[in-house]
């Protein structure tokens, strides 16, 4: 096996560094419009602009080069790495927020699209640092899905070849990546503007609609106000409702509608499962509400829609507490917070394609418990799914769970209250941001100390990356030579 060629990886983390320096330029504006200062925006640009160049132009490797899956794995991994560090400088420049660790807290929850802050008051931040946590979800959104689409299935991380656009289905929608890239971001932008005008229409401020729609597109949750969506009007929270659902969504199914290929979103399994799973999930969290508490019907659906989309999604916006509704619904969410969207979206979470692949594979095994002989093969959208796939499929859920209980053990060990500390854990993990009790989705993490916020860094990064990803790099296999 070839040793890993660290010039094409450190040629794209300084390629990088050079695109987080660009995202810095765009709060200039920001700031100067609301007479704040922009000194905090130029320094960052510097301090990750002149080191990015440096790599970039110095090292004598070219992008387009073949990179193996050792090399792609190392990329993927330092790439996000290298981006959360450096979102960190416009709070350390800006002086807003204390304490390094706070800093990239707000940083990989911002990039990951969690959406979990440590601030306990995000008005106070000046308007230019509230539009770069919000652009942080946005520019994670678009990576996440690239990533998802495009690096994964190369790389053959956790069976994601089934479910990219470039597919072992056979079904090679875009012959280059370049296509594949633009189609995604047209698509991103285009969801991103329709928020925005619909958010305006209903009475939000440009600059909040602007925020929210990055959190909403990229399933972030990262809000302007301290009390997130519940201040708007009905129409916004039904608004940011719907979209947080179709963020949810694969972005295949996103191309396949403007393709006007309606009969590929027909035969699209995960899709229907997703529309399934969410529908019976809001009914039953309705019912809970409507005959558990003293809200009237409406009420009861808007709640219940609300928080079951953010939840599925990993957006984690709120319009009500859920840690004071009744019992039976708030283990709803908590089960809920495992779930995630779809595979091909800005989710976390486990993903319905692999909730749907494990349920075939249950009803396999009952159908073989009465006839033995029975030849079942599981199959996704009318084709097989490879062994070697399917076994994935178990393998990362059980990872999942094992990484959550570690992760909840850890924190546990803080001082933090169990069933805190469980849904610190799968909150992280999932990227969804709110978790329960102290830490729900009206509150924050500041109370945690230094070690358990750094726990769930960890576990934020590990989920992003999808665990295998990031697992494979501590394996004696991978840096054999």
């Amino acid at each position: 096996m070839n040793t890993i060629n660290l010039k094409s990886v450190l040629k794209i983390v300084g390629l990088i560094l050079l695109i987080s320096a660009s995202s810095f330029l765009l709060c200039i504006p920001v700031a100067l419009i609301y007479s704040e200062p922009v000194r905090p925006f130029l320094l960052a640009f510097a301090a990750a602009g002149i080191p990015g160049s440096l790599i970039y132009l110095l090292v004598p490797s070219q992008l387009h080069q073949k990179v193996t899956t050792r090399e792609g794995y190392l990329s993927v991994t330092m790439g996000w790495i290298v981006l959360v560090l450096s979102g960190t400088l416009p709070y350390y420049f800006s002086h807003e927020i204390k304490d390094y660790v706070n800093m990239v807290f707000e940083s990989v929850s911002g990039y990951t699209t969690t959406g979990a802050s440590i601030l306990t008051d995000v008005e106070m931040l000046s308007k230019s640092l509230l539009f770069w946590r919000s652009l942080t979800h946005w520019i994670g959104g678009i990576g996440i899905i690239l990533l998802v689409i495009i690096v994964l299935p190369s790389l053959k991380v956790g069976g994601y070849s089934l479910f990219s656009l470039e597919s072992s289905l056979k079904e090679k929608i875009l012959p280059r990546t370049k296509s594949v890239a633009s189609a995604v971001l047209v698509i991103y932008l285009i969801l991103t503007v329709v928020l925005v005008l619909l958010l305006v229409a209903g009475g939000m401020t440009l600059f909040d609609s602007i925020c929210h729609s990055f959190g909403t597109v990229a399933t972030g949750g990262f809000s302007t106000k301290n009390t997130s969506i519940s201040g708007y009007s009905d129409y916004i929270q039904y608004v940011i409702g719907i979209f947080m659902f179709l963020a949810a969504a694969s972005y295949v199914v996103f191309y396949f509608i403007l393709k006007r290929k309606f009969s590929r979103i027909n035969a699209n399994e995960e899709l229907w499962f997703y529309i399934f799973f969410t529908t019976a999930a809001v009914v039953s969290v309705t019912v809970i509400l409507y005959t558990g508490s003293e809200r009237n019907f409406e009420v009861a659906f808007r709640h219940a829609f609300f928080q079951v989309t953010s939840t599925i999604s990993t957006t984690g916006y709120a319009t009500t507490d859920y840690t004071v509704w009744p019992q039976a619904a708030l283990v709803v969410i908590f089960l809920l917070i495992f779930v995630g969207g779809s595979t091909g979206s800005t989710t976390g979470g486990i993903k319905m394609a692999r909730h749907l692949i494990t349920l075939k594979n249950l009803r396999n095994v009952i159908v073989r418990l009465q006839h033995p002989s029975a030849v079942m093969p599981v199959k996704l959208n009318g084709q097989v799914v490879p062994d070697s796939i399917n076994s994935l499929m178990t393998v990362f859920i059980q990872l999942y769970i094992i990484i959550f209980l570690a992760g909840m053990f850890l924190i546990l060990l803080t001082g933090v209250p169990a069933i805190e500390a469980a849904g610190a854990s799968v909150a992280a993990l999932s990227c969804v941001g709110p978790g329960l009790g102290a830490s729900g989705n009206m509150s924050n993490y500041a109370h945690f100390n230094d070690v358990a916020k750094m726990t769930m860094v960890l576990l934020m990064i590990i989920g992003r990356l999808e665990i295998f990803t990031f697992i494979a790099l501590f394996t004696r296999a991978y840096w054999k030579k």
